[in-house]
Formats: structure tokens, C-alpha cells, sequence
């Protein structure tokens, strides 16, 4: 229709009756095309809201964080590969049980000498070879052979990798746990810091402000010069908090972003949990550190890898008894059938007993060499088991003195900063000196620092006591 009515405008001549009507009837069209204006520059203005929910940094989890890291760390991947080898070694070493099965195939040319002989097959003399150790000029082998050999050194072979992958695996899961540990620790850290640096922030503007207060306060000679001296210089030591708590939130981001992203200086932030996790009653911790302490697992393993070793040795005492069974062709000719009728396929199967008569005492130093090492690791799991008695009581009572102050370190914030407050008012009626307000403010950045730091005690103290029962 807009078309139709610029036409209209453009040759008046051709429909005259409807000239006076033409531009009233296009400003009509063009004000009904005004509704979808709107409606398409709205599609443009939501885009850069996406755009923005989209460029938010990503909110990071303590458990986020810790699967993060263990995709990134070397430790925890060596500590893994180490696992899964010493299980392909527990295979390896049972398969040695089993017999073995290969295909034998050879063609063996020998020169001849010049002179005929009947070995081998037919009735016919035939070039003899010229070594004496092959049996014909030429000789074609294709063999099935089965080998088994039956000994006390591979049944101790698959006790030391039973034992081996036990051990790996206690080794892996102090990875793990040691891995967990130290991302809690840096997750709340830097938790820490940045509540430390939004307290910095808060106490120098409660500097700045009482900067303020007092240069009011002695325009209207209502207080002496050196109080505004004495706020300066406390407005100036908040600063430089401010800066020192800058610096160590930065530190703590990018400690903690080297096992979260492939570049460290990338934003994210952090989802700290409103209720601090319980501490279990003593009865639990006692009970789950017996049945999952990894270390206790791994000392133990030592000590079965050492049975093992002596086992090996001991093995060495007794005869090993070798099975072989072929079947097959070894022929001058491949061919099922010889000449004459002769049968070329067949089999042969032998027994082999080797029994140990003198090795200069070489069997017996290993002996000896393996119980040695036995007492060893029987001393390292007892050091083990007293060292985690010790550890389990330590790390319990640290998380109960921690959970046990944070209530204190609560009241102690909470009346630090009434007790600035009350000052304020006081030394603004004049009835407080600005040391008074100074001592009050410094009191205030102290009680909520300790707060802070409490809390990363409680967390740490918690960490480690879960580290060593197994529940982290």
C-alpha cells in the first residue's frame, strides 16, 4: 500500500481527484509502520544484557575448586599414573601364571656340502647341509608352542604386585587428600583476604570521615590542631592497609587460579557456604581415621611388599619345573604330507625340572637382604600408627579450640565496633579525646581481622582433621 501511494505522489497526473488526499494517507502509513520500530530496536538493547550475563566471572565452589585442581596439578596426575601402572603390574604379573602361546614360523637355508645323505624324510639320498646342527639344506618350521613354567617365584611375583598396587593406591589417595587440603587452604585464604580487604575499605573511609569530623570540628574551634594531625596520620596508615590488603587478595587470587585455569589471572569469584561445617563428635573421628587413613594403609602395604620380597627370595631355594608342547610342521617341506606318504604335522612336548645346587651363597644374601628391609617397614608402620594417634588427637583439639572461639571472636567484632561508635558520639559531644577514637578504630580493624582469620583456622583445623580420617 506505501508503494501504491508513493506512485500516487509521483504521478498525480494520472488519478487527479486523489491528489489533495495522497499525503495525508502517507503520513498514515508511516505512523502505522511506527509500532514495529520499537519492537525491533529492543532485539539490539537485549543483546547486551546476555552479552553482560555472559561475561560475568564464573562463581567457583570449594568443590568446583577442588576438581579444578585435580585436573591441573602434576602431583596429583604422577600420584594417579603411579596407581593405574601398579594395577596393569598386578595383570601383568598374574598373566605370568598362565602359559604362554606363540606361533612359530621359520625357512632355513643351509649351504650343502657337496656330499648326499638319508636323514630326513624319503628314501632317496638328498644334499647333506654343512652344519651338522640343521637337518636338511632346506627345513621349514610353522609351530604352535605352549610354555608354562611353575615356580614359587611367580606366585611371590603376584603377592608383591598385589601389594605394589595396594600401596599405589594409599600413595594416590595421600595425593588426593594432601591435594584437597591445600585447595581449602588457598580457597579460604583468599576468601579471607577479600573479606580483609573490604575491611580495609570500610576502616579508611572510617578514617577519612573522622579526617572530616575533626578539621569541622576545629573550624569551629571546637577541637585543637592536633587532632586533625592525629586522624591525618591514621587516614594515611589506612591507606597503606588498604594497599597491603590489595596486594594480598591479588596474591591469594592468582595462588589459587594456578590450579583453576589454564591462565591464572583470569576473574572468577567465590561461593562460601553461610553455615561452617560441624565438627564430628570424637567417637566418629577415631573410627573413620582407623578404617581410611591412607598413610596407615600405605605402611602396611610396605610391610606386605617386603613379605613378598622375602617370599621371592626363598624361591629361589627351590626348583622350577618348565612345560613346553609343540605342535606343528618341521619339514623340508611346508606341506602337510611329505613325500612317500610321509606326515609332516606333529607334535612334540617336553618337561624341564631345574633344581638350584650351588650359587655362592648369592640366594641366601638375598635372603637376608629382604628381611632386612622387612624391619624396616615393620618400624616405619609402627612410627605410622603412633604418629597417627598423635596427629588425630592434635588436629581435633586445634578444630575445637577454633570452633570454640569463633563465638568469641564474634563478640569480640561486635563490641569493637559498638565501642567505636559510642567513642564517636562521645568525641563529638566532647566528652572523648581523639586517642579515644583512634585507639577505638584500630581496636575495630583488629577484631574483625581476627575474625577472619579465626575463621580460616576453624576451616583448616577442620581440613586437617578430615584429611586424616577420610571424610574430606
Amino acid at each position: 500500500m506505501l508503494s501504491w501511494m508513493m506512485r500516487q505522489c509521483l504521478l498525480p497526473n494520472r488519478r487527479p481527484h486523489r491528489t489533495q488526499l495522497l499525503p495525508g494517507a502517507l503520513v498514515f502509513c508511516l505512523l502505522a509502520s511506527l509500532p514495529a520500530v520499537p519492537a525491533c530496536a529492543q532485539t539490539p538493547a537485549a543483546a547486551p544484557q546476555d552479552a553482560s550475563a555472559a561475561d560475568q566471572p564464573p562463581a567457583i565452589t570449594l568443590e568446583e575448586a577442588i576438581r579444578r585442581a585435580q585436573a591441573n596439578e602434576p602431583t596429583y596426575a604422577a600420584a594417579m599414573a603411579d596407581s593405574q601402572s601398579s594395577a596393569l603390574d598386578r595383570s601383568i604379573a598374574r598373566s605370568a601364571l598362565l602359559p604362554s602361546v606363540g606361533y612359530h614360523n621359520q625357512a632355513l637355508y643351509t649351504q650343502a656340502n657337496g656330499l648326499l645323505n638319508q636323514a630326513g624324510q624319503g628314501v632317496a639320498a638328498q644334499p647333506a647341509p654343512r652344519f651338522i646342527a640343521n637337518n636338511a639344506v632346506r627345513e621349514y618350521a610353522s609351530q604352535a608352542v605352549v610354555n608354562e613354567t611353575l615356580g614359587l617365584a611367580g606366585v611371590a611375583a603376584v603377592h608383591r604386585a598385589d601389594a605394589s598396587a595396594a600401596m599405589a593406591a594409599a600413595n594416590f589417595e595421600i595425593a588426593r587428600r594432601g591435594l584437597v587440603a591445600a585447595v581449602t587452604a588457598l580457597y579460604y585464604n583468599l576468601a579471607a583476604a577479600d573479606h580483609k580487604f573490604a575491611i580495609a575499605q570500610q576502616a579508611q573511609a572510617e578514617a577519612a570521615d573522622f579526617t572530616r569530623l575533626t578539621t569541622e570540628r576545629e573550624q569551629a574551634r571546637e577541637a585543637a590542631h592536633a587532632d586533625v594531625v592525629k586522624a591525618q596520620l591514621q587516614q594515611q596508615q589506612r591507606d597503606r592497609d588498604l594497599s597491603d590488603a590489595k596486594l594480598a587478595a591479588d596474591k591469594a587470587r592468582l595462588e589459587l587460579g594456578i590450579l583453576l585455569f589454564a591462565d591464572p589471572r583470569t576473574p572468577y569469584s567465590l561461593v562460601i557456604p553461610a553455615q561452617i561445617a560441624p565438627l564430628p563428635s570424637r567417637a566418629q573421628a577415631d573410627e573413620a581415621a582407623a578404617k581410611n587413613n591412607p598413610e596407615l594403609k600405605s605402611a602396611l602395604a610396605a610391610v606386605d611388599v617386603s613379605n613378598a620380597d622375602v617370599l621371592a627370595a626363598r624361591a629361589a631355594y627351590l626348583p622350577d619345573l618348565g612345560l613346553n608342547v609343540t605342535y606343528g610342521i618341521d619339514a623340508p617341506q611346508i606341506a602337510v604330507n611329505g613325500p612317500d606318504g610321509v606326515r609332516n604335522l606333529g607334535y612334540s612336548a617336553s618337561v624341564t625340572l631345574d633344581v638350584p645346587v650351588w650359587d655362592w651363597l648369592v640366594t641366601e644374601h638375598k635372603v637376608k637382604q629382604s628381611r632386612i628391609r622387612r624391619n624396616a617397614a615393620r618400624v616405619a608402620l609402627s612410627a605410622t600408627q603412633r604418629r597417627l594417634i598423635a596427629q588425630l588427637d592434635e588436629a581435633y583439639a586445634e578444630a575445637q579450640a577454633a570452633r570454640d572461639q569463633l563465638t568469641s571472636l564474634d563478640a569480640s567484632a561486635a563490641t569493637a565496633a559498638e565501642s567505636l561508635r559510642l567513642t564517636r558520639l562521645r568525641y563529638t559531644g566532647g566528652e572523648a579525646t581523639v586517642l579515644e577514637v583512634v585507639d577505638a578504630q584500630t581496636a575495630d580493624l583488629t577484631a574483625r581481622n581476627a575474625r577472619e582469620d579465626g575463621r580460616v583456622r576453624y576451616q583448616m583445623a577442620l581440613a586437617s582433621l578430615q584429611m586424616l580420617t577420610g571424610t574430606m
